[in-house]
């Protein structure tokens, strides 16, 4: 079981790639030998999901059986499977972000990857660091965050 924690500054060349820190690439080494899928949020907030390929190949089946003639799922189905790529860290614990993927989460040279326990999300530090800022007043709580006590 992954546990992907804590937030992490990194830099993409202009190539695309972008060293995975130390810490993150002893927990994908543990979880999937650095085996990854990166693929598009299909959340308006356009960051990337890092998943290890285990944690993906658990989900993909439960993507797949959604009804295809619902409009919502066939979107999900598309940025979710649509953008999916295997990929897998290099000796220097590195990835190649695709360009399509770039383009879509607006990647530049400066981002943030950040845990989420099972999986990551790969950002642009600026929208990260928007996306922070922004209000989140008018989100209405679900009631599984009522008890929740911090």
């Amino acid at each position: 079981m992954s546990n992907f924690l804590g937030s992490h500054a990194i830099n993409m060349d202009a190539k695309g790639r972008l060293a995975i820190p130390a810490k993150v690439r002893e927990e994908l080494a543990h979880a999937c030998g650095g085996r990854i899928v990166l693929t598009a949020n299909a959340d308006e907030e356009r960051c990337l999901l890092v998943y290890p390929e285990p944690q993906w190949e658990a989900l993909r089946p439960q993507i797949e059986a959604l009804p295809n003639m619902n409009k919502a799922a066939r979107r999900l189905q598309r940025l979710l499977l649509g953008h999916a790529t295997q990929l897998e860290l290099d000796s220097a614990g590195r990835i190649l972000v695709p360009p399509t993927l770039r383009s879509y989460a607006r990647l530049e040279k400066k981002l943030m990857l950040i845990g989420q326990g099972k999986k990551l999300e790969l950002w642009s530090e600026e929208r990260w660091f928007a996306w922070l800022d922004e209000s989140s007043d008018e989100d209405e709580m679900p009631p599984e965050m009522e008890a929740l006590s911090l």
